[in-house]
């Protein structure tokens, strides 16, 4: 009983951290000691210490000796290779899901969130489009294996920050829900390959909107 209400409460720090990290409210650069990290939660140091290590570990934050934590941020070269990593790993888990033969569920899913980031984009939300985007991608990885999952979900919470500053900057692309559409379309279909191919060019086009945003900004890391 002690151990799972451990385990419950370490949960529920690391939660808590990461929202507030991949949200921004904890910005690139906070840094705080553990004890203050610890009361801005309300809860004890050890929880808070041990969901901090499980955060390092994912590359969200720094652990530095008798200063703290420090959330990290992420630079162009970081983001290059993770939405590389991600257009192959997506392209992977797009055919997977076209080899279903039941994928209604998933395929419900999919139009929810596509649909749902529609019309965000339409009311000009932003926060809201990311975080919908952001659903879609999960979507995909969670119906297709569970290494898939883990591997696409840590990389796309590498992106999560990044992605939402630079739609605030750039605005939300039109075209990525031609994407979501067409990627919708290639796996209903059980197009394997198309899928694959549309997941990866979905990524790496994307890739190559947030290089320009970069340039054009001077900014060198979010």
């Amino acid at each position: 009983m002690l151990a799972r209400v451990k385990e419950t409460r370490v949960n529920n720090a690391y939660e808590k951290l990461k929202t507030d990290i991949l949200s921004g409210e904890l910005a690139p650069g906070f840094q705080a000691p553990e004890p203050e990290i610890a009361a801005r939660l309300e809860m004890s140091r050890t929880p808070v210490r041990e969901a901090l290590i499980r955060l390092e570990a994912e590359g969200l934050v720094s652990l530095i000796p008798r200063r703290g934590a420090k959330v990290l941020s992420i630079q162009l070269q970081d983001l290059i290779e993770v939405m590389e990593i991600l257009a192959a790993l997506e392209g992977l888990a797009a055919s997977t899901l076209a080899r279903l033969e039941n994928k209604a569920d998933v395929l419900a899913e999919l139009e929810c969130a596509s649909t749902a980031a529609l019309l965000a984009r339409e009311q000009n939300d932003l926060n809201g489009w990311v975080d919908q985007d952001d659903c879609f991608h999960r979507i995909i990885a969670k119906h297709s294996n569970a290494r898939l999952e883990r591997e696409i979900g840590l990389n796309l919470d590498q992106i999560h920050r990044a992605v939402r500053v630079l739609a605030r900057m750039n605005g939300v692309p039109v075209e990525a829900d031609a994407d979501h559409r067409a990627l919708i379309d290639a796996i209903s279909g059980g197009n394997e390959n198309a899928a694959s191919e549309i997941a990866q060019a979905h990524r790496l086009n994307a890739l190559q909107a947030l290089k320009s945003v970069f340039e054009r900004s001077g900014v060198s890391q979010l």
